[in-house]
């Protein structure tokens, strides 16, 4: 088959001095990236193989699996214990609903662990399938670049299998990092956090961010006593400083212990569990830490350096903004390149690689007004700037709206939880270039947001937009009023 491929930056079609290479692309990593983009390359007419670790739900520098991080160790499983954990909340809430609940709840962690694992083993299945159905040549073993056109993979049994591509594309994603305290062989990842064999009662989290806050919502919907450690003032940094408040309040409503400005400094194993030490001397006791401290590129065993390929300080790879490394035949797509580290940007960038490589399309990942969310309970989802980016951005004064309300099941259920949602709008164009929702459904709602400010949606579009009644969403089209305007160059005034 006659195919188009981007050689030395242009556009050629394929001869037969081609024809010596044993693929036309070869992949190192069939994670969410590294599967998208073989798959796609191969649907133009690739011939492409790919290399993935042999699987397993814990993953280390020889284990990993088809599907990657997200379907094995992280976005999916994660969802699972989360809805898992809501329902706590849930029956909770039921009983004012007329639902005559026992006080006494039993939960059965091992049930909801035995689900989840198979629920990963079928979507490995499934990823697999996907592979095997596009063409693509699937190898089980650890695969390193051995020169600008070659990859070697370490089967199980030891045994090295040479061959050459005229693409390689690097996508092994990343891995967890551990703080270098004492007693860190004591603290667990997210890796093994989402498969313990028992729930733990007292669970200690080191960590700000989404994982940190996530689990932290997972053991706490599950019953544990949950203390969060982080080094800011609140947690989530980089997202908007309003929406972390709303965060905090929430997760200490949950019944959540906050240490803002705290950090860990060793681990002790005792008879009762593991001692917890922090920098200002407060000492507890846990069944559980984890380190939610991190992640670093997984780019160690490749051999790119004596390849030439060129790293940032972290392990990244660096690459351009088609994907491709300073090597022309090598590319890298994913966590690995450290650029937007969630799975629909790595998807994203797995087909902009196939289309300017093997589609004959010359295309770049659009960063843009990319969605994402925080599933704590109840979740936060966001897109487009923050307030605080927005001021800085901005060339003009910043319109911002806000809505504070208790949610309709709220208000019979009793739950003292408040939903808050925020519009960040351009004062002179009057363009929307951020939303915010902390509450119930915010990432299903937030979706549909997402594509309004994809493509430019106005406020004054957003206040012409019907609602649908009853529902939180309607806020988002109800916000008339300006929560407060600030001149470009102010720092950012909130009203909590």
């Amino acid at each position: 088959m006659a195919r188009k491929m981007l050689i030395d930056g242009e556009l050629s079609q394929t001869n037969q001095e081609e024809a010596h290479y044993d693929f036309d692309l070869f992949v190192i990593g069939a994670g969410s990236g590294g599967v998208r983009a073989a798959r796609f390359s191969a649907n133009y007419g690739a011939k492409v193989g790919i290399c993935e670790l042999p699987f397993h739900p814990i993953s280390s520098e020889v284990i990993g699996g088809v599907g990657g991080t997200c379907v094995i160790r992280g976005c999916v499983p994660k969802k699972i214990l989360v809805y898992g954990a809501a329902f706590g909340g849930e029956i909770e809430d039921a009983r004012n609903y007329g639902w005559e609940v026992n006080e006494k709840l039993d939960f059965n962690w091992k049930k909801l662990l035995h689900k989840k694992t198979d629920e990963i083993i079928r979507l490995n299945g499934i990823y697999k399938r996907l592979l095997s159905n596009a063409g693509v040549k699937l190898f089980e073993g650890e695969g390193k670049i051995v020169g600008p056109n070659e990859v070697e993979v370490k089967q199980l049994d030891g045994t090295k299998l040479s061959y050459s591509a005229k693409h390689i594309l690097i996508a092994t994603g990343s891995r967890a990092h551990c703080p270098p305290i004492p007693g860190q062989e004591l603290g667990i990842t997210s890796d093994e956090a989402l498969s313990l064999d028992d729930l733990p009662k007292r669970a200690v989290v080191l960590g700000g961010g989404y994982i940190a806050v996530e689990f932290a919502s997972i053991w706490r919907g599950l019953g544990a006593t949950v203390d969060l450690f982080f080094r800011k003032e609140l947690p989530l940094r980089g997202f908007d400083d309003e929406m972390r408040a709303v965060v905090a309040r929430n997760l200490e409503g949950r019944g959540i212990n906050l240490h803002p400005q705290t950090n860990l400094t060793e681990l002790i194993k005792t008879d009762n569990g593991i001692k917890v030490i922090t920098d200002h001397g407060d000492e507890l006791i846990a069944d559980v830490v984890l380190f939610a401290t991190g992640r670093l590129p997984n780019s160690k065993r490749l051999n790119l350096e004596a390849v030439g390929v060129e790293l940032d300080k972290t392990g990244a790879v660096k690459v351009d903004e088609y994907s491709r490394t300073n090597i022309p035949s090598i590319w890298a797509v994913g966590d690995v390149t450290n650029r937007m580290n969630l799975t629909p940007v790595a998807l994203m960038e797995g087909t902009c690689f196939a289309k300017t490589v093997f589609g004959g399309e010359s295309s770049k990942p659009d960063y843009s007004y990319i969605p994402y969310a925080v599933f704590s309970i109840p979740p936060l989802s966001v897109v487009g700037l923050s307030e605080e980016q927005a001021i800085e951005q901005a060339n003009g004064d910043v319109l911002v709206f806000t809505s504070t309300f208790n949610p309709m099941k709220n208000t019979i259920s009793g739950r003292l939880e408040k939903t808050v949602m925020k519009l960040v709008v351009d004062a002179e164009t009057d363009k929307v270039l951020g939303a915010s929702m902390c509450g119930p459904d915010a990432p299903e709602i937030m979706q549909g947001i997402a594509v309004a400010l994809k493509c430019g949606a106005t406020k004054a579009q957003f206040d012409s937009t019907v609602g649908i009644h009853p529902s939180a969403a309607e806020e988002f089209v109800t916000m008339r009023s300006v929560s407060r305007r600030i001149t470009a160059g102010e720092k950012p005034k909130t009203n909590l």
